[in-house]
């Protein structure tokens, strides 16, 4: 198998030359390069996305700005990095992974670099620390999620607020009439993730537009009976439950329902809204309104190719969301 050595040799350079030429990192002469060019094709040198990168001036990687933090819950964080990987392979393209420190410092040192056609950017904030630097770049670049300032920005999402509406609507449609809210940790709304503060915001809008009783409460990191416990004493009345949590926090929920003897549909309505796990494999199964994490990881790549062939027009695009009944919700009795 070739090797730089032998690309250097073929093409009477140096190997700092090739490499130079291959990483993009210095401007080399076109004669120069055409030679490297030639000797790359000629040998097969292919030691990464360096020579697709000389040879179509583009390197077919894309970066996924996805930080991890002590409060991501990782099975849904790696089902939208998986989502996004599956898609950029569908387009010939890899994916350079950025995490913590480098979801945020890597975005500049990737873009001055030339190293990715593209970014994705993963686990918006509300006030993203990102914006600035995706701003000051020339390289293309697609938010899954939507911050406050969206100005100049491509973003796609599930529409959050349209969730949380057909959630309420859903159970005030069957007579409900007092809605509890169990939500995220509080650690995930303070510090300004995206989609929970909208899906809250959209709620609020629902129940309001309703005229019903409603309350919101925010369960521990790996519990959540002292959130029900909340629910229940601002709503005495409570008939209607949706669950805007991860799954082990709605497991727990649904555990705490029934030693209470409450039974699902008959005593309490509960919807699952924007859960990207399969809910039927609950007990009992629940109506969900699902996240699918392939819906928006796959647009994003879409839109980011699309940036590198022509301009489009940046603007907020929303998933519209939709309902899969699983018999958790019925009438009022």
């Amino acid at each position: 198998m070739a090797n730089i050595h032998d690309v250097a040799k073929a093409a009477g350079v140096s190997i700092s030359t090739v490499s130079y030429a291959l990483s993009g990192k210095r401007s080399i002469g076109e004669e120069t390069r055409n030679r490297i060019s030639a000797a790359v094709s000629d040998l097969g040198y292919r030691p990464n996305a360096g020579a697709r990168m000389l040879a179509s001036t583009k390197a077919h990687i894309l970066a996924l700005s996805a930080p991890l933090r002590s409060d991501t819950y990782a099975p849904a964080h790696m089902a939208f990095v998986l989502a996004v990987v599956q898609a950029a392979r569908g387009h010939d393209y890899d994916v350079l992974l950025l995490t913590e420190d480098e979801a945020t410092g890597g975005l500049d040192r990737v873009a001055a670099s030339n190293l990715v056609d593209g970014v994705i950017v993963l686990d918006v904030a509300a006030k993203d620390e990102r914006i600035d630097v995706l701003r000051s770049i020339q390289t293309p670049s697609v938010l899954i999620g939507v911050p406050d300032d969206t100005d100049g920005l491509v973003c796609v999402d599930l529409d959050f607020r349209a969730s949380a509406k057909l959630a309420v609507d859903t159970l005030t449609a069957a007579g409900h009439t007092s809605i509890g809210l169990l939500g995220q940790p509080e650690e995930i709304y303070a510090r300004g993730s995206n989609f929970p503060l909208r899906f809250r915001a959209g709620f609020d809008d629902a129940v309001a537009a309703a005229g019903v009783s409603s309350a919101f409460a925010m369960p521990g990191p790996k519990e959540a009976k002292g959130a029900l416990d909340e629910l229940f004493e601002a709503l005495p009345e409570m008939t209607g439950l949706v669950l805007n949590c991860e799954e082990p926090i709605q497991e727990r929920a649904l555990d705490i329902l029934r030693e209470q003897g409450l039974s699902i549909p008959d005593d309490m309505a509960v919807i699952s809204a924007c859960s990207s796990f399969d809910t039927s494999r609950l007990s009992p199964a629940l109506d969900v309104i699902p996240l699918v994490a392939a819906d928006s990881c796959v647009r994003a790549v879409e839109l980011a190719v699309a940036q590198l062939v022509g301009e489009i027009t940046p603007g907020v695009e929303l998933i519209e969301p939709r309902y899969v009944d699983y018999g958790s919700v019925s009438p009022v009795r």
